[in-house]
């Protein structure tokens, strides 16, 4: 998006204080992510948690399906008193509990530095908090930050004592660059062999569109998860009169003259916009929220908790 600034080559004050990160993670954070974990762990002790499954073929924990012998595969599984009956060789699929990987994809291009607080440190109070609860379920968590390129990456972990290597990660991420979703998750697909749950944080400011680069991790089988975030003054911003707007992003500079009439088309192509991403996530059954940063982290992550869509 576009904020007034002089020169683009200049850092703006508001990617300084994105940059800032020394308090973000402070004693009362740390607090605040084992409280949040308790009330996860009240959730899934009440039915709200997901069996993580997958069928193999072989001995395992609970009998799912057949399917018909190929060769090559474990004669040892073949169900011989169905081959008595029918004259088929059909082999015993069992259901396998695996360890869940959670990416965390957290959009750090220029738009993110924008807000107060800055988008960017929201979206990272935000991933972290996850984050922790994924590892004290003993799931594999990894970070990924990205523009229009995956400019960083914590490689997957697991165990509560992680949780201080991401906040490492979080604090020592470089800001900066463009949006290019669709670059950055064909990058990330690319480096990734092992798909999982893939939670992107980003406001989704690309010209380019969400679609493709969310289609690229469905097609590669990870299962998507939307957090678009916003700053409220994005949402109605308090402008009037003449104004050079410049794009934080390109530097593009466009001369406006704001008025009540250009305010109103400007709101309603950004709920065009946000409607578009919400259509397109109920399409494909993906999870997706939306929030400003005037929202508290924690009750942000208490909404994602009680509609079942991360707790496995």
């Amino acid at each position: 998006m576009t904020e007034p600034a002089t020169k683009s080559r200049y850092q703006s004050p508001a990617a300084a204080r994105a940059t800032d990160r020394s308090a973000l993670f402070d004693e009362a954070f740390i607090r605040t992510l084992e409280q949040l974990h308790m009330v996860a762990r009240k959730l899934q002790a009440g039915g709200q948690r997901a069996e993580r499954k997958t069928k193999i073929v072989g001995a395992g924990i609970e009998f799912a399906d057949y399917r018909q012998y190929a060769r090559g595969d474990d004669f040892r599984y073949i169900d011989w008193n169905l081959y008595g009956r029918l004259d088929k060789l059909l082999l015993r699929l069992f259901e396998e509990e695996q360890d869940l990987h959670i990416y965390f994809l957290v959009d750090v291009s220029d738009s993110m530095a924008l807000g107060s607080p800055p988008k960017l440190h929201y979206a990272m109070k935000v991933a972290a908090a996850l984050s922790y609860v994924g590892l004290a379920n003993l799931d594999r968590v990894s970070i990924v930050s990205f523009s229009d390129r995956v400019t960083g990456r914590f490689a997957p972990t697991r165990g509560k004592s992680r949780i201080f290597g991401i906040l490492d990660f979080f604090r020592g991420a470089t800001l900066g660059g463009g949006t290019d979703m669709a670059a950055a998750m064909r990058a990330f697909v690319a480096q990734t062999k092992r798909p999982g749950l893939a939670l992107v944080i980003s406001d989704f400011y690309d010209t380019r569109g969400f679609a493709e680069a969310i289609n690229i991790l469905r097609y590669a089988k990870f299962e998507p998860f939307v957090l678009q975030v916003f700053d409220p003054k994005e949402a109605a911003p308090q402008l009037h009169g003449d104004l050079t707007l410049v794009d934080c992003e390109t530097g593009d500079e466009k001369s406006v003259t704001i008025s009540p009439a250009i305010l109103e088309r400007y709101k309603a192509a950004l709920a065009a916009y946000q409607e578009q991403l919400e259509a397109y996530c109920k399409k494909y059954a993906i999870a997706q929220f939306r929030t400003a940063t005037s929202v508290s982290f924690e009750e942000l992550v208490l909404r994602i908790f009680r509609t079942g869509g991360f707790l496995r």
